[in-house]
């Protein structure tokens, strides 16, 4: 596509699909996963963006058969189009009466050592003080929920902190241990007193790559100075490696909140660190430009009040 230059019609004014197209593609770089991020065909989305660059007089996103690339002019233009979309949902937010509350369609993301653990009491609790509210619950990998976070495909993010991402705003939610599951007849079942490098010691099973609790896992056992001795077991979720220690194929850790679910099926037993105890912090994250700081907020606290059982609930 040719750069295009000056206005091509100064009465021109884009749509809110129109910069949602832009946002997206400038945010994944890649035109089927923006559409499906925006659930719309990719041709729809080419035709917004086209008629977005041609309406401005500007080329935004530079197309190869070999990758995306955002222009000068689209760099320029980015910050702009996310602080409109931002705006727009403010809008509708305050003329359905929501005020300083959420109200209509919410898209939450939710990583998935959290979702589970969390959404029952969580739903339960948005259904009693925010009846308005239509979430709409996205489960996946942390840094999917940023990049569809950024590119405005979903509101909010409920992952572990920090993020250490730029212009995303993060409140605290709730804090948990990392506790050893294990055999029931295992020598160390019932402890309460293990130390880092003992994770050295043992077969650890891990999630599959991607999942920010495997990360963690890895940078627990560099801290303790040890190596862990996990094979070629992969696994997607936490039900599985657990389900695989029950089988005998070696022990994990997973995350307090988690424990009372998993451990109810199957011959398990745990054991705990010494403390201070790893761990982890839980929190919300929204973006900067959002102009629902409050809304988000009563959100997290809503979360706060539906952790579940063996975490302890911080102030962000």
């Amino acid at each position: 596509m040719p750069t295009l230059i000056g206005m091509a019609d100064r009465s021109y004014q884009p749509t809110l699909s129109q910069l949602r197209a832009f946002v997206a593609v400038a945010e994944y770089r890649h035109f089927g996963t923006a559409a499906v991020q925006l659930s719309v065909s990719q041709p729809t989305l080419s035709q917004s963006l086209a008629t977005l660059e041609n309406g401005l007089g500007v080329q935004l996103i530079e197309r190869s058969t070999r990758r995306v690339l955002v222009t000068t002019a689209g760099e320029r233009l980015l910050g702009q189009a996310k602080f409109i979309l931002d705006a727009a949902v403010c809008f509708v937010a305050t003329a359905a009466g929501a005020g300083d509350q959420l109200a209509g369609l919410l898209r939450i993301g939710l990583i998935p050592t959290v979702a589970p653990y969390v959404l029952p009491a969580l739903l339960s609790e948005l259904r009693k003080e925010m009846p308005a509210l239509e979430p709409q619950i996205i489960e996946d990998q942390t840094v999917r929920l940023l990049e569809s976070l950024r590119a405005g495909a979903i509101d909010v993010a409920v992952l572990a902190l920090p993020s250490e991402a730029p212009g995303l705003i993060e409140v605290s939610v709730y804090k948990e241990d990392f506790v050893v599951v294990l055999p029931r007849h295992h020598a160390l079942a019932g402890r309460d007193d293990l130390a880092l490098d003992v994770l050295g010691e043992l077969p650890l099973l891990l999630l599959d790559e991607g999942h920010c609790l495997r990360d963690q896992t890895l940078d627990l056992c560099r801290s303790g100075e040890a190596h862990p001795l996990s094979g070629d077991t992969r696994a997607t979720s936490l039900a599985t490696v657990v389900q695989c220690v029950a089988g005998g194929l070696g022990v994990t850790l997973v995350p307090d909140s988690a424990v009372g679910v998993e451990t109810r099926r199957g011959d398990l037993s745990t054991a705990r660190f010494a403390e201070p105890a790893p761990g982890r912090t839980i929190g919300l994250v929204f973006r900067a430009s959002s102009g629902r700081a409050e809304g988000y907020r009563q959100l997290a606290s809503l979360l706060r009040s539906a952790a579940p059982a063996g975490v302890v609930a911080v102030e962000g």
